[in-house]
């Protein structure tokens, strides 16, 4: 490696995850301004906290709507497009159910059935009802409460990428923790980002991917999960069950221009499964996925906006 070739990393832990930012220069100035203009964002939609734009919404359900700001009113909106997809299983109202499982938040315990019964009637994304005129947000039911965890740290990191290229940064990685942006390429010419080996040691890798300015995002069900009576109940919910989503996937990695499409099409995707994903990749051509599956397959659709180089024999390559 040349002088020139040298990478400087920053790291913090922000929204509940180390985050790591690689610049080409060093520059601590411009490394507190990324994790400034982080901490103010977690500030604006995080739901672990009593105080929020989200939780005031929250706070208000079924007596007031709340005026938000436009990115925040912005944001909203999409989740719910996305969230009110016919079998969508993104859902901007799932907050009930999220706290009611606590999976990643010492939640080691089966809900009662009952009790995912009565959160479900909460989870209508049809009852979140959005005024353009007045950017307010109202929750029509006592009770109900958005979550964006799902998709505000895609934005969150296409608002950094955007915010280092008005510093006129060419190149640099910002990593939130399962959402990765990239700016440019890395010091051979891309960025390797590794591929983690589901229900491994954190640093064992299946494979590593090869982007140039992309966003690299990555939802499993290794990533927060407890085991109990022989199954393993993970954190991606089924919005129509209340249950862990159950089906042939350990992971999905998005690989598109925009790290918000890598949030929402993590979800979509791992919802549909294998055979709906594909059909569904066909039509729209910016998004590119890879599969992890429970038999030890990596699905590769294409490789447009990435190459693939697999670390892991016992995996088998299946390439279309």
């Amino acid at each position: 490696m040349t002088p020139d070739d040298r990478i400087y990393a920053y790291s913090a832990v922000l929204m509940g995850s180390p985050v790591l930012l690689k610049l080409f220069e060093h520059d601590e100035t411009l490394a507190s301004g990324v994790f400034r203009l982080i901490k103010q964002q977690e500030n604006i939609f995080t739901v672990n906290r009593p105080h929020s734009d989200i939780m005031a919404i929250n706070h208000a359900a079924g007596r007031d709507p709340v005026t938000v700001s436009a990115p925040v009113f912005e944001l909203i909106r999409r989740a719910k497009t996305i969230s009110c997809l016919p079998d969508s299983s993104f859902n901007l109202t799932i907050g009930p159910l999220v706290k009611c499982w606590k999976i990643g938040f010492s939640g080691h315990s089966i809900p009662a059935a009952h009790d995912l019964q009565t959160l479900l009637s909460l989870t209508d994304p049809e009852d979140v009802i959005l005024d353009e005129q007045t950017r307010s947000v109202f929750l029509q039911k006592t009770g109900m409460e958005i979550d964006l965890g799902a998709i505000a740290k895609g934005y969150i990191a296409d608002v950094v990428r955007d915010y280092l290229r008005e510093q006129q940064v060419d190149n640099a990685l910002i990593n939130l923790g399962g959402n990765v942006q990239t700016l440019g390429d890395g010091t051979e010419g891309a960025w390797a980002i590794g591929l983690k080996k589901p229900f491994s040691d954190p640093d064992a890798l299946i494979g590593v991917i090869n982007v140039i300015g992309k966003s690299v995002v990555t939802s499993g069900v290794y990533e927060r999960y407890f085991e109990l009576d022989g199954h393993c109940y993970h954190h991606i919910l089924d919005p129509k069950t209340g249950y862990p989503l159950d089906n042939e996937l350990l992971s999905v990695t998005i690989i598109s221009e925009d790290s918000i499409d890598g949030d929402i099409w993590t979800t979509l995707l791992y919802g549909m499964g294998v055979e709906k994903s594909l059909a569904s990749l066909t039509k729209i051509p910016h998004i590119e996925a890879i599969f992890v599956t429970r038999d030890g397959q990596i699905i590769l659709p294409s490789q447009r906006q990435f190459t693939f180089t697999p670390l892991d024999d016992s995996y088998r390559i299946i390439a279309y």
